[in-house]
């Protein structure tokens, strides 16, 4: 047996914890990164317009938003443990597909189909992830380990707009070949997908509570049945105005940001190579985004949720002033848009502490795996609807006061945040 039987009744060890979890959320979040944010630059770079670029990478948000439909599936068959170890393989056989595509002619469209497919694969690891997450750790652990999972997340997605994105003007600068740099990202990838579904065969636990449930034959009225029970819960209507709203500008903003950065300057862009996207957003911004995840977890942990929820609803909006400022100076400083970027990507470390946790407090109780993943839906449902419009938004008004426009849209996210309602208790250690 690689790898012990943990008892649902105790509390994991936590060097156990750190094994699995950095790793776990690692795998999460790239494939989710390379469909949303590295495939826009990409898009950008291959001459793509900002508008196409925004609409269709947007619509990859929909197998996120429509993954509670078979999530009740993924509960019924085999176990979580099994979904993400032959999830994490299928992925990188993907990866690898996108690899051959690139150089051939038409691969706009084609590269687009095989990203659909990468994006249902990654909704279902995310089902199984979350619900593996939730089974395997107590309460306690959960809030604790919120921070470095948002954590891991987050530095999945600065590795595949930073790291990999750096890798690819490198090799574009070498070579004068601006395909072979995202021939060469994407057999990484590959690569790198396989090694980590023959690590979790060995890293993760078994929970005793991680087992198949319920009748395969019975997905759509179980779906029905559960997604009913998630509709009764107290102030739902509330809950689902919060998790569809909390990051209005935020949705919109991710979407264009790396766009801005790399357009030329008589475009009102910053005019950034490839490589200087890739450092400040893979290097500057992960130490941001590091401090801000762990931070938002730790307080969360020693405070409760209610208690850190308006902090944080703060965070993740005020520091999109720093777009504002860099949009109308467009300074020449990569420090200077390196310390702006920082301080963006600490607010939203912090701030997106509190979504995740909310989720896991609506999703308690019976059916927590499949309640969460319709929580889930919700959250991609909130990318994906301010995304399919904010390249059409930014052409119209240009990026300065496209930047002016998400600092407005901070105002929803306060109206939902005043609105619901959290346990003290919620997410603080026991003492």
């Amino acid at each position: 047996m690689t790898s012990e039987i943990v008892n649902s009744k105790q509390a994991t060890p936590v060097p156990e914890l750190w094994r699995w979890i950095p790793s776990l959320y690692f795998s999460q979040g790239i494939p989710y990164v390379v469909v949303m944010t590295l495939s826009v630059i990409m898009y950008k770079k291959l001459d793509i317009s900002n508008s196409d670029i925004a609409f269709y990478t947007s619509l990859l948000y929909l197998p996120f938003v429509i993954k509670p439909l078979w999530a009740p599936f993924v509960d019924m068959y085999k176990t979580k443990r099994f979904w993400i170890i032959t999830l994490e393989l299928l992925i990188g056989a993907l990866f690898g597909v996108v690899a051959l595509i690139i150089p051939m002619p038409g691969f706009f469209q084609a590269t687009l189909l095989v990203f659909w497919l990468l994006a249902f694969s990654a909704a279902t690891h995310d089902i199984s992830s979350d619900g593996f997450y939730m089974l395997a750790l107590e309460q306690h652990q959960q809030a604790a380990f919120v921070g470095v999972r948002s954590m891991f997340f987050r530095m999945a997605m600065l590795t595949g707009q930073g790291a990999l994105v750096y890798l690819a003007g490198t090799l574009r600068d070498l070579t004068g070949n601006p395909r072979l740099g995202w021939v060469v990202v994407f057999a990484v990838l590959s690569v790198m997908f396989i090694s980590l579904s023959a690590y979790h065969k060995y890293a993760l636990p078994q929970p005793a509570s991680d087992r198949a449930q319920g009748d395969p034959n019975q997905v759509l009225a179980t779906f029905l049945t559960i997604f009913g029970k998630f509709i009764k819960k107290k102030n739902v209507l509330i809950s689902i105005a919060f998790l569809l709203l909390y990051r209005f500008g935020e949705a919109q903003l991710v979407k264009i940001a790396p766009l801005f950065l790399v357009d030329a300057v008589d475009k009102g862009g910053l005019g950034l190579t490839t490589q200087g996207v890739g450092l400040i957003y893979g290097s500057i911004g992960m130490g941001a985004l590091t401090v801000g995840g762990l931070a938002g977890g730790a307080l969360i942990a020693r405070f409760g949720l209610k208690r850190c929820l308006w902090p944080m609803a703060m965070a993740i909006n005020v520091p999109h002033l720093v777009y504002v400022y860099l949009a109308f100076v467009q300074p020449h400083s990569d420090i200077l848009i390196g310390i702006a970027v920082a301080f963006e990507q600490m607010g939203y470390g912090f701030g997106f502490t509190a979504y995740v946790l909310y989720m896991i407090m609506i999703a308690d109780g019976e059916h927590k795996t499949a309640h969460y993943a319709i929580c889930t839906g919700f959250m991609a449902m909130s990318m994906m609807l301010p995304g399919l419009f904010s390249g059409w938004l930014q052409e119209l008004l240009g990026y300065s006061h496209f930047f002016v426009w998400i600092c407005i849209a901070a105002i929803p996210t306060f109206v939902v945040t005043a609105l619901i309602k959290v346990d003290p208790a919620f997410g603080k250690k026991a003492e």
